[in-house]
């Protein structure tokens, strides 16, 4: 059981290396575009204080964290070239301290807003009607 301990914190350094890499490699300008857009929201959302599905719901609430973020970064990583991903992975190695992602709260935040207007919305629909 210590070795899948072991394991399981090795890949979650992983991950924290690589999403302040596509962080670093949004904002280069030898990323591609597509690769920036994809990039970039994979970091925003990974960073952002607020999850899609917060973390108290049972099952769900970890599916970002387990399957969502590890996939995207997987896309993100194919899209920017070996040596460049290689060189923001070392570049994110060194930074000391995990950048924080407003426009991902910000882009978390209307997601919800929305989500609870159109509940609102059909509760009141189907309720009043």
């Amino acid at each position: 059981m210590v070795v899948w301990l072991d394991s399981a914190k090795q890949w979650a350094r992983i991950i924290k290396r690589d999403v302040i890499a596509l962080w670093l490699a949004a904002r280069d300008g030898r990323t591609p575009i597509a690769a920036k857009i994809v990039a970039g929201g994979i970091a925003a959302y990974a960073l952002s204080p607020i999850d899609l599905i917060p973390d108290f719901i049972p099952i769900f609430g970890y599916l970002d964290d387990l399957l969502i973020v590890p996939l995207g970064i997987l896309l993100a990583t194919r899209m920017i070239s070996v040596a460049l991903m290689s060189e923001f992975r070392a570049a994110a190695a060194d930074k000391a301290e995990r950048p924080v992602s407003r426009a991902g709260l910000l882009f978390m935040l209307v997601i919800w807003a929305l989500l609870t207007i159109f509940a609102a919305w059909v509760g009141w629909k189907y309720l009043a009607g």
